[in-house]
């Protein structure tokens, strides 16, 4: 009997969907440059592509935290994965906090520089409503019913829901199993509507990056290319030799090999300015890389809210700008100060394009109300800093969920060298046609 002819794979059509996002890129830039006043126009078009995105987070979040504690038979694991990242995101927030705070200090980048009128108006605007007291952060963590989580676009919010459901299912046992398998086939829906979203993304592009191109030019660059040079440079060193370091050492996998592996997802996240428009490829591929579930659904959109290197970069740099460019520099106890209360209250914030933008005005508005005019001198070149704060945000959330793995024996090493070597790739499919995680590793057993 003749033996079965092998299917044949599925061509990856998503190749193609990337190399348009690129195209979409460039052309938007020479829009920008050619035709301003038409380009500024098509910002509704970037706007339009990140809100279909965000759409889809909550349910991203609340699907994988719930599968990732339900899939844990106890609950004192859970408690040490959280912990655990929450102590290590602490600490690379400390330290991204540290190195932004001594290349400002050394560069001034914000000397010499001349406010205008515009500018002052803009730098109140941003701050206007952008504070909160401690005690509205905590209380606005708590959704009004257990539905409207969904609807508010809080990532908080969502986060305290999932948690709460996971721990429930959990405590069910064997009873709430077929619940369980309903979220995993919900996970599957949210994954199909966003594989349908991801082919608008070279026009969302095109929109994004012609509107900005077209409303700062070419001038406006030239005129702040210090402050952008030295945030791109020192965000660069902190993910390659900070983090590097980090990954190398306790994990014993190249950034270099991580980064390429997630290539596709560092253009999605350049050509849209949020790193949320990469959040769902992130969960997939690090369960590809062989980190456990468990892991993954805990680690990835908790970091999200509490892993924010890039924006702790962004928020030290431009406070000291701000600063020197009104000839009114912070002292280092002021300077420390201020930072720990923006990185507080930029706390679920990380994939919103803007916030870090708004918490510096907010911050300023609280702690020196003298510095806010400064802020509208950042508003013209925002939009290309927070590339660099939604790259360095996306990466340490990457690497941390390795090192997170690694810590807790949840890591598997060998599949993870064949994943970078290119002899196990991630099957693109996975996030419209079939099974959402795509890894074996995904479905082992944990070890509790």
């Amino acid at each position: 009997m003749a033996e079965p002819t092998p299917a044949r794979p599925r061509r990856d059509r998503t190749h193609y969907l990337y190399l348009a996002v690129i195209v979409a890129v460039l052309a938007g830039i020479a829009l920008g440059l050619a035709a301003p006043g038409a380009a500024r126009e098509l910002k509704p078009l970037g706007t339009g592509f990140v809100s279909l995105i965000t759409m889809m987070i909550s349910p991203v979040i609340f699907c994988t935290i719930v599968l990732g504690i339900g899939s844990v038979r106890k609950a004192a694991k859970v408690g040490a994965v959280g912990g655990l990242a929450l102590g290590y995101f602490v600490v690379m927030s400390c330290v991204a906090l540290a190195i932004g705070l001594v290349v400002g200090n050394f560069l001034h980048p914000g000397s010499g520089l001349h406010l205008t009128a515009a500018a002052k108006a803009a730098g109140h605007g941003q701050a206007a409503g952008s504070v909160e007291g401690g005690t509205d952060f905590l209380l606005g963590i708590i959704p009004k019913t257990l539905l409207s989580a969904f609807t508010t676009g809080q990532v908080l919010q969502t986060l305290l829901v999932a948690l709460l459901v996971g721990f429930a299912l959990q405590a069910m046992g064997t009873a709430g199993e077929p619940l369980l398998r309903g979220v995993g086939q919900l996970q599957k829906l949210v994954f199909r509507v966003l594989s349908m979203i991801m082919w608008a993304a070279p026009v969302g592009a095109f929109g994004a990056m012609a509107a900005v191109v077209g409303a700062t030019g070419a001038g406006a660059l030239k005129a702040l290319a210090v402050i952008m040079v030295g945030f791109y440079t020192t965000c660069l060193l902190f993910v390659l030799v900070v983090l590097g370091t980090v990954l190398r050492l306790v994990c014993g996998v190249s950034v270099f090999s991580l980064l390429r592996y997630l290539a596709r997802e560092l253009l999605l996240i350049l050509s849209t300015s949020s790193s949320e428009s990469a959040l769902p490829r992130l969960i997939a591929k690090m369960e590809h890389l062989g980190v456990s579930r468990p892991v993954v659904g805990i680690t990835v959109p908790t970091g999200y809210s509490f892993n924010l290197d890039g924006t702790a970069i962004y928020l030290t740099m431009s406070s000291l700008f701000v600063a020197d460019a009104l000839g009114k520099p912070l002292a280092l106890g002021q300077q420390i100060s201020l930072l720990v209360f923006m990185v507080i209250a930029s706390k679920g914030a990380a994939g919103v394009t803007g916030a870090g933008l708004a918490t510096l005005a907010g911050g300023l508005q609280s702690h020196r109300p003298d510095l806010v005019d400064g802020v509208g001198l950042i508003v013209g070149i925002d939009r290309f800093m927070s590339e660099a704060r939604a790259l360095t945000n996306f990466a340490g959330n990457a690497v941390a969920t390795v090192v997170i793995g690694t810590l807790t024996k949840e890591f598997d090493r060998e599949r993870a060298r064949a994943v970078l070597d290119g002899r196990l790739p991630f099957d693109e499919q996975v996030l419209g046609d079939g099974e959402p995680l795509g890894s074996e590793g995904a479905k082992r057993p944990v070890a509790v």
